[in-house]
C-alpha cells in the first residue's frame, strides 16, 4: 500500500523549518512492546529501541513477531515503540533535534531519501549489509547519494485487476496493451456498470496511480512536459470522455475503488494487494495482470512501495552495530517470503518473488513486476513532492478542467 497522505506531513514539515533532517504486516521472538517515544543513543548494546508505524492489527502483531525473533538471534532484547503514520516523520524529526533517534527506524520508502540527506541516517555498508539479489528499483529507493541508508524486505505496487465473470459474459480478455484497455473498458461499460475504476484524486494517492502509465510511455518526472506525458494522460482523457470510467473517480481514493469493484460496478479496476484481504471477504471471482503497456511486449514499469529498515546515527557504535543485526535479519530469505504471506505484499529479491509468485495466481500479476518497479524518488530524491504534485495538478486539470493533455502538462510544470 502506499501512504501517500503522508508525504503531505513531510512536505510541511520540511516547509516550516524542520532543517534537520500505511501499512503492511511478517517471520522469525525476546523483548517487550512498549508505546513510549523514548530513542536510545545511550546505554549498553544489550537493549535496542525499534520504530515503526504498525499501530493496528494483524500487521502490528506480526511485525512485532519477527522483531523479537531478530533480536533474540541478534542476543539483545528489544523495546518496540509504534508510532502513528501521519506522526511519524515529525516524531522523527524532533528525535533527531534532540539526539533520541531509535536504534532501529522503520521509514516509508520515498522518506528514506529526506531524512538521509539530512545526516541523521548511517550508512549501512559498514556492516556489510548486502544488497545482492534485490531488484535495482528497491536498492535506489534506499540508496542516498550513492549510499545506502535502508534496506527493504517486501514490497508492492499497483496492477490490473478483473472480474473474471464479466470479462467472460462479455467475451473480453483482460487487456495488455493501451489500445486493448480502451476496447476493453468500453465493451465492459454498460447496464450502470463502468469498465474500469481507478483513482485520479489530486493527491499523492492519485499520482501513484498514474505512474504505471506516465513511466511506462516514457514519461520522466524531471520535465513532466512531454509528449511521452501528453499520451499516457490522454489515454486516461480517452477513458473519462467515453465514459469508461465514471466522472468520480477523479474524487476516489483506492479504498473507494476497491468499494466499488466489489460491489460490481467495475469491471477492472487499479489497485495494489493490500486489497487481496477485502477481496476475499467480498466472494468476488477476480484475477491480476500487470497493467497494460502501451504496446505489445514492453514492459509495464510501475512505482515500488512498501518500507525500509535504517541504522539512525546514535553515537553508539555497539548498539548501531545489533541494530545492523537487525536490519539483516528482517530482511533474511525467510523472512521475506513469511512477510510477502502474511502480509499480501512480494520479496524484493528477484528469484524469491518469482518463485513466490508462482505459488499465487493473483500475486503472480505483482511478482510479475518486482524486476522493473521504479522508485518513485530515483530520479529526484527529496524533490520527489514537487514532482507528484505537478503530475496529478495536471490530472485534474485535463480530466476536469477541460484542458488538453499538452496544455495541462506545461501549466502544471511551470506553475
Amino acid at each position: 500500500m502506499t501512504t501517500m497522505a503522508r508525504r503531505r506531513v513531510l512536505t510541511t514539515a520540511l516547509a516550516a523549518g524542520a532543517a534537520v533532517l500505511l501499512p503492511f504486516t511478517l517471520a522469525a521472538c525476546g523483548g517487550g512492546s512498549g508505546g513510549g517515544s523514548q530513542g536510545s543513543s545511550g546505554g549498553d548494546a544489550g537493549t535496542l529501541t525499534i520504530q515503526d508505524y504498525y499501530n493496528d492489527d494483524p500487521g502490528k502483531t506480526v511485525w512485532e513477531g519477527v522483531y523479537k525473533a531478530c533480536a533474540q538471534t541478534a542476543g539483545v532484547e528489544l523495546n518496540i515503540v509504534h508510532i502513528p503514520g501521519a506522526d511519524l516523520i515529525a516524531k522523527v524529526l524532533q528525535q533527531a533535534q534532540s539526539k533520541t533517534m531509535p536504534d532501529v527506524l522503520m521509514l516509508d520508502n520515498p522518506d528514506l531519501q529526506q531524512i538521509a540527506s539530512s545526516g541523521a541516517l548511517a550508512d549501512l555498508s559498514q556492516w556489510d549489509v548486502s544488497t545482492d539479489g534485490y531488484a535495482e528499483g528497491i536498492v535506489q529507493a534506499s540508496t542516498y547519494d550513492g549510499t545506502l541508508y535502508g534496506l527493504q524486505p517486501v514490497t508492492n505496487s499497483i496492477a490490473l485487476f478483473y472480474n473474471k465473470q464479466m470479462l467472460a459474459d462479455a467475451g473480453v480478455q483482460p487487456p495488455t496493451t493501451w489500445d486493448e484497455l480502451k476496447t476493453a473498458s468500453a465493451a465492459l461499460t454498460k447496464d450502470g456498470k463502468y469498465g474500469l475504476a481507478l483513482s485520479a484524486i489530486n493527491t499523492y494517492e492519485g499520482t501513484w496511480q498514474f505512474l504505471p502509465f506516465f513511466w511506462s510511455a516514457g514519461g520522466d518526472e524531471k520535465d513532466i512536459n512531454t509528449p511521452e506525458a501528453a499520451q499516457a494522460l490522454q489515454l486516461w482523457v480517452d477513458m473519462f470522455k467515453a465514459g469508461s470510467i465514471s466522472q468520480s473517480a477523479v474524487n476516489w481514493t483506492q479504498a473507494d475503488v476497491n468499494d466499488q469493484f466489489k460491489a460490481g460496478n467495475a469491471a477492472m479496476m487499479v489497485n495494489g494487494p493490500w486489497q487481496f484481504p477485502s477481496l476475499a471477504e467480498s466472494g468476488v471471482d477476480y484475477g491480476v495482470v500487470p497493467i497494460p503497456a502501451p504496446q505489445a511486449g514492453e514492459p509495464t514499469v510501475s512505482p515500488l512501495g512498501g518500507e525500509t529498515w535504517t541504522v539512525p546515527e546514535t553515537g553508539n557504535p555497539d548498539k548501531q552495530a545489533k541494530a545492523a543485526e537487525i536490519v539483516k535479519c528482517i530482511n533474511s530469505d525467510d523472512n521475506q517470503k513469511l512477510l510477502a504471506e502474511k502480509n499480501n505484499t512480494v520479496p524484493t529479491k528477484t528469484a524469491i518473488a518469482e518463485e513466490y509468485g508462482a505459488t499465487n495466481p493473483a500475486v503472480k500479476g505483482f511478482a510479475d513486476l518486482v524486476p522493473d518497479l521504479r522508485a518513485r524518488t530515483g530520479e529526484l530524491g527529496d524533490q520527489w513532492p514537487d514532482a507528484a504534485t505537478k503530475i496529478y495538478t495536471a490530472m485534474q486539470e485535463a480530466i476536469v478542467g477541460g484542458k488538453t493533455p499538452e496544455q495541462a502538462l506545461a501549466d502544471a510544470q511551470n506553475g
